[in-house]
């Protein structure tokens, strides 16, 4: 990883003073050990009217693995593929904002014993990184860095250059020029917004990297337009620890336009802080929604299919109207997640009657899964290919044929709520389509009139007036076709 900074000066003002800033002397190239390689910083350049720094670090690809996110909690994306395929030695992440910190500590913090007035100094400033992951290309980049002073130059690195027609990497070069920063700022806006960009931390982030984002934050995120996107990301995306600093930097920002404390400031919202719910996760507004439909429709012997680790099946056996419990599901990994998740080998005979985990297909008939009251899929159908969805259709409903079905699916209209998910992405690896509102209405009113049922559409999550709401739900109920079915329902 490569990260150049240069500034220009006169005989009076010399272009050297670099040095005494960064407490790292332009005659010198000097090593520094890390936790995961060695951080070389070295002048290139140095004289009253130019004078570059330039911080390379090698990192120790053993070291990464096996200190790092490819072992343990929270592993890096594609983990077991970038013990072997990575491209963290040579772009710039979170190791190389760690290596900022470690190596130019004082001046990070401002502090420069040998020429005091230095650190306050704003200065003309030319900071290139070769090569940075921007997850969000080149406008994302610009949307951080130039609300901050810089005049940015971002260019796409192409994925080949062989063949163009494959068109950008996610990698750009970034150059950031200005005139009125100090070097103190420059570098606590580096050690934020390069892991931002990556959005891929190499270590276990915990509650202490609060702190460490508003001390490093101060004077300039409180005030950010994208403070929310760079807090997430910051901080790994972990709801708590992003909730917590949004609320601390809404404190600054309320202390600064009173021009008071932030301690007189959270004295006096501390009250209504303590009272302030959390909201309810989408998956638990999902089984909700799904157990008020049981309900409401009557069911006593309900089908989950494609019930993974067992969530909806342990909040059903809550209720005891639900007599006759089944999960299917074809990974016998997730049955058996499942298994534990119920305590299967510990519940008691007459609980134990009410509830069964089988492996099956949802792309085949099984006659195991006749005669029931009602079948969930919830967020099932998406993890199909569209090839196969009439399989499943005819499986579920010209075979099993229950009286009520509950299908639940992403919105993807709604995506665009999701300040960390890229345009354009879905909101799971695993998810080979998304659909739009009418489109997921089309196929349920295709479906419906093929096999003889009414369907319902319930919105589940905040109804956005725009886009709707994060998650759609279809109702079907069974007609009454014959004298059978009608005694049946």
């Amino acid at each position: 990883m490569f990260l150049t900074i240069t500034t220009t000066g006169t005989p009076e003002r010399p272009a050297t003073d670099l040095g005494f800033l960064l407490h790292k002397h332009p005659d010198h190239a000097q090593a520094f050990s890390t936790s995961y390689g060695t951080a070389h910083v070295l002048y290139p350049e140095a004289d009253d009217l130019r004078c570059t720094a330039a911080l390379l670090l090698e990192v120790d690809a053993v070291a990464l693995v096996r200190r790092g996110k490819g072992k343990g909690r929270g592993g890096a994306p594609d983990a077991a593929l970038a013990q072997y395929v990575n491209d963290r030695p040579y772009a710039a992440s979170s190791l190389l904002a760690v290596a900022l910190s470690a190596v130019f500590s004082s001046a990070m913090r401002g502090v420069c014993t040998a020429k005091p007035e230095l650190p306050a100094q704003a200065r003309p400033l030319r900071i290139e990184v070769p090569a940075l992951p921007a997850r969000g290309g080149p406008e994302l980049v610009r949307r951080l860095f130039e609300p901050l002073g810089w005049t940015v130059g971002v260019d796409p690195v192409a994925l080949d250059t062989e063949f163009p027609e494959w068109g950008d990497s996610r990698y750009v070069r970034l150059v950031l020029e200005s005139e009125r920063l100090t070097v103190a700022e420059a570098l606590r806006h580096l050690y934020v917004l390069l892991p931002v960009l990556d959005d891929a931390k190499h270590y276990w982030v915990a509650s202490d990297e609060v702190d460490k984002l508003l001390r490093v934050g101060e004077g300039w995120l409180a005030e950010h337009p994208e403070q929310k996107l760079i807090t997430s990301r910051y901080l790994s995306r972990r709801w708590s620890l992003t909730r917590q600093a949004m609320e601390r930097l809404e404190l600054v920002r309320l202390a600064e336009t009173d021009d008071s404390e932030v301690e007189a400031i959270d004295n006096a919202v501390e009250a209504e802080a303590e009272t302030e719910e959390k909201p309810t996760p989408l998956a638990v507004q999902r089984r909700e929604a799904i157990l008020d439909a049981l309900r409401d429709c009557g069911a006593a012997r309900v089908l989950d299919l494609g019930c993974g680790q067992g969530q909806l099946v342990q909040a059903l056996l809550k209720d005891v109207r639900f007599t006759e419990i089944v999960g299917v599901d074809v990974s016998m990994r997730a049955l058996t997640i499942a298994s534990r998740r119920l305590k299967l080998d510990r519940m008691g005979e007459r609980q134990a009657a009410r509830v069964r985990l089988l492996q099956g297909s949802l792309a085949y008939t099984d006659t195991r899964l006749k005669g029931y009251d009602a079948a969930v899929l919830s967020e099932v159908i998406e993890h199909l290919d569209l090839p196969r969805l009439p399989a499943l259709e005819y499986a579920v409903f010209g075979s099993a044929r229950p009286r009520t079905v509950l299908v639940t699916t992403p919105n993807v209209e709604y995506n665009v709520r999701w300040e960390s998910l890229p345009a354009g992405h879905v909101r799971h690896g695993d998810h080979r389509f998304e659909w739009t509102r009418a489109e997921f209405r089309a196929w349920a009113d295709t479906v419906a009139e093929r096999h003889c049922y009414t369907v319902e559409f319930i919105p589940v999550g905040l109804d956005d007036p725009e886009v709707g709401p994060p998650t759609q739900m279809a109702a079907f109920t069974l007609k009454a076709t014959n004298e059978k079915e009608a005694k049946a329902a």
